[in-house]
């Protein structure tokens, strides 16, 4: 198994500062341009304005980046701006909501080495004693942090780091759950726990799920060297991906009671955020899996099929709806999910696997999108709040998993070259 090492080196905003320094040379090295031939004159210029945009872009992506860590990260301890139903969720490490933000930002510290940020993971990390929620031990959700602690472990060596999830996840293997993926109103808002009899949240049976825990399964087995974790979790990510994929929509459902429902206005309802979790998820997992993998390709073909459907909704203003099919349900920006599709979009165009001028140019105004919703201060705003459907948003609405988002996308705008 591979293990990625990424040495964590003492360079705070010298990325940042350099590109926002960086001028146009004086020279076209290797392009000759003949007196008289205009045709040749306008697509020197033309790539000289290419690569001027993207100096901008990947400037702005540090800026972005830089503002929205800083001020996530001051808010712990005062979140009163997040409603109290989700606030004492929300003020707990090991809870999806701020472990997503770690994600973002671990990503994030692969581009900008900010000794700032590393220092601040390692310690939440080691005052949760790298530990899992453990009430509900089979939940998706509960196993979201669990991708930092590994990460940090890839960058460190740092054994402690691995033990906690590794001894959970050797109980599930060892008491695999047993129930179909339907979702059911009676169990719905169930707790995860194993005698709940029929609770298909047991397994991965709701569209965020694939972007909580199958990643940490697929850590686990990466620093680990043993590859049962991730045939686990190879295999319970396709059961619930070929029950919630639609091929004729190329859009995940958010749960099986999705299949037939109507918006208001008579269209299927395709959550934004819901779909941004799984689109944002793929390029996170392909990122991870061994070379050679035997996944591998189908993996890649999941994301071609999700990211030809989404290149398609995106909104005149950059983003994508709340509701992706019905954008009249709700008309305001949604930043969490908009986010999580422009990374996962902008990861597709700087791997070569999107390679149309179209694909490029709805990133971009993706992103230029994601620059209007951040404040001076480094807030995320437009970010609809923990839910299961479109829901109305307010430009004041910001949560956690925004900003992580923002900071994936960030990651990728980074090396954008346009």
């Amino acid at each position: 198994m591979r293990n990625k090492l990424l040495k964590i080196a003492t360079i705070p905003f010298l990325v940042s500062v350099l590109l926002s320094g960086c001028s146009e040379p004086a020279n076209n090295k290797g392009i000759t341009v003949q007196a008289g031939d205009n045709t040749q004159i306008e697509t020197t210029q033309a790539s000289a304005d290419m690569a001027k945009a993207s100096k901008s872009i990947v400037a702005s992506a540090h800026d972005i980046a830089t503002r929205v860590a800083k001020w996530q990260i001051a808010q712990f301890g005062n979140l009163t701006y997040i409603p109290e139903s989700h606030r004492e969720k929300s003020e707990n490490p090991k809870f999806w909501i701020q472990a997503t933000f770690y994600i973002g930002l671990t990503k994030w510290l692969e581009v900008d080495k900010n000794v700032e940020f590393m220092t601040y993971v390692n310690k939440m990390a080691k005052e949760q004693e790298y530990g899992l929620l453990t009430e509900r031990p089979y939940h998706a959700d509960d196993h979201t942090i669990g991708q930092t602690y590994l990460w940090l472990a890839e960058q460190t060596g740092n054994q402690e780091a691995i033990r906690p999830t590794q001894q959970h996840f050797n109980w599930i293997l060892a008491n695999r759950p047993d129930v179909g993926l339907e979702m059911l109103d009676i169990t719905a808002s169930g707790s995860g726990k194993q005698h709940l009899e029929g609770d298909c949240q047991l397994r991965w049976c709701w569209a965020d799920a694939l972007f909580m825990a199958p990643r940490t399964w697929l850590k686990l087995s990466n620093v680990t060297g043993d590859p049962k974790y991730f045939e686990y979790a190879d295999a319970e990510f396709w059961a619930a991906a070929d029950y919630l994929f639609s091929d004729d929509y190329g859009l995940f459902f958010r749960d099986s009671r999705y299949f037939e429902m109507k918006s208001d206005n008579g269209e299927p309802v395709f959550w934004g955020r819901g779909n941004g979790w799984v689109f944002a998820s793929l390029p996170l997992i392909i990122d991870d899996l061994p070379n050679g993998h035997p996944s591998r390709e189908r993996y890649l073909e999941l994301y071609k099929k999700n990211a030809a459907a989404l290149l398609k909704l995106q909104t005149p203003e950059g983003y994508w709806p709340a509701s992706l099919l019905d954008p009249n349900k709700v008309k305001t920006p949604e930043v969490s999910g908009s986010a999580f599709i422009t990374y996962g979009l902008a990861w597709g165009v700087n791997n070569g696997i999107l390679t149309d001028d179209k694909s490029k140019e709805v990133v971009e105004k993706g992103w230029a999108a994601l620059e209007k919703a951040v404040a001076d201060d480094g807030r995320v705003n437009w970010v609809q709040h923990v839910g299961k459907s479109p829901d109305p948003v307010k430009k004041t609405d910001s949560q956690l998993y925004g900003s992580g988002a923002v900071l994936l996308a960030a990651s990728e705008m980074a090396k954008w070259q346009g």
